[in-house]
């Protein structure tokens, strides 16, 4: 039976369970963190608050998040895994990657490819090696292995610095058969870029890659070409009510599953504990953007427009553990 690595240990993919593939414990930003600390608060009140709302996702049904909380986003496995120690009933799968819409981080800048023109030969990006690292040994000294690659892609477009990520995550898909979950931004298509790159360059298999935030748009013409293209589609901010609001976002996963593709979409939330670049006094969203929203007030929602339950299993079970088996070695 093909086995995911999640922060407990691996498991076999039929125990993966209603599965959602896009959710984070905590987003942080790690130099701010380091240095302010009174940003973050206390320590343990953080962790327990984390396990809280976990155990009552678990308690709704779900068996499974993958966190793609990857460089860039303020990862720190010891903290998950205290976290993950205290939900054991919640199978919490994390990435590798790097996150930017725009440049490498600054570590990156003089390493790797931006040494080419200066050497006058092809320099290996340390990149690679990191994400085959924290899939294969470990993340740091934690014996923790990723499951998922994470990379990103926003209105920017495909910059140097996105597509030097995404040239690294192709090479580490590659030599791991590890899935791939890529930040969109659908309203600039760029979908599009990420199969010109990743796939048709790169030779990722669409079928092995998420484009995450493609709920973002209610354009179901361009989801379907991306869909058809052999993408997994992440419909996973529901509780994000910003530029598109709840019944938008979910019309348009009704009409997707109406036009025939439960199999090409999966459901999140891309929802948090803790994240310490939003002010919560200004973003009125935040307390309808929870792990159980889904649960609570989408599944309702598309029930009663004609979406079946053998859909709705196909969205939160069967397609993510396709996706890991698809990949697992």
């Amino acid at each position: 039976m093909p086995q995911v690595n999640t922060v407990l240990g691996p498991v076999d993919t039929a125990e993966l369970g209603p599965t959602y593939v896009h959710e984070h414990i905590f987003t942080l930003s790690a130099d701010v963190q380091a240095n302010y600390p009174t940003e973050w608060g206390d320590e343990d009140e953080r962790v327990a608050d984390a396990v809280e709302k976990l155990r009552a996702l678990a308690a709704s049904g779900v068996r499974t998040i993958v966190d793609p909380t990857v460089v860039g986003l303020g990862r720190y496995i010891p903290r998950i895994r205290r976290v993950a120690e205290r939900v054991p009933e919640l199978n919490i799968v994390v990435a590798t990657g790097v996150y930017t819409y725009d440049d490498v981080p600054f570590f990156f800048r003089h390493r790797g490819p931006a040494l080419n023109q200066v050497l006058g030969v092809e320099v290996p990006d340390p990149m690679v090696e990191m994400f085959v690292h924290d899939i294969t040994e470990g993340i740091a000294d934690t014996g923790v292995r990723a499951g998922m690659l994470k990379c990103a892609i926003e209105e920017r477009g495909m910059t140097p610095g996105v597509e030097r990520v995404m040239r690294a995550v192709a090479a580490a898909h590659h030599r791991t058969g590890t899935p791939v979950t890529v930040h969109t931004h659908p309203g600039s298509r760029t979908g599009l870029e990420v199969k010109r790159v990743l796939c048709d360059e790169e030779g990722v298999e669409p079928r092995r890659v998420v484009l995450g935030h493609s709920g973002d748009t209610a354009d179901c013409d361009h989801l379907a070409e991306l869909a058809d293209a052999g993408f997994l589609l992440g419909m996973d901010r529901f509780g994000l009510n910003i530029d598109i609001g709840f019944e938008t976002r979910a019309d348009t996963l009704v009409e997707m599953c109406r036009r025939g593709y439960a199999e090409s979409m999966v459901l999140s939330h891309d929802a948090a504990c803790y994240i310490d670049w939003i002010d919560p006094n200004v973003m009125p969203f935040l307390p309808q953007w929870h792990y159980l929203h889904i649960g609570q007030e989408v599944l309702p929602y598309i029930r009663e427009r004609g979406v079946t339950e053998e859909e709705i299993t196909t969205m939160l079970t069967d397609n993510p553990r396709r996706l890991f088996e698809a990949t697992a070695h």
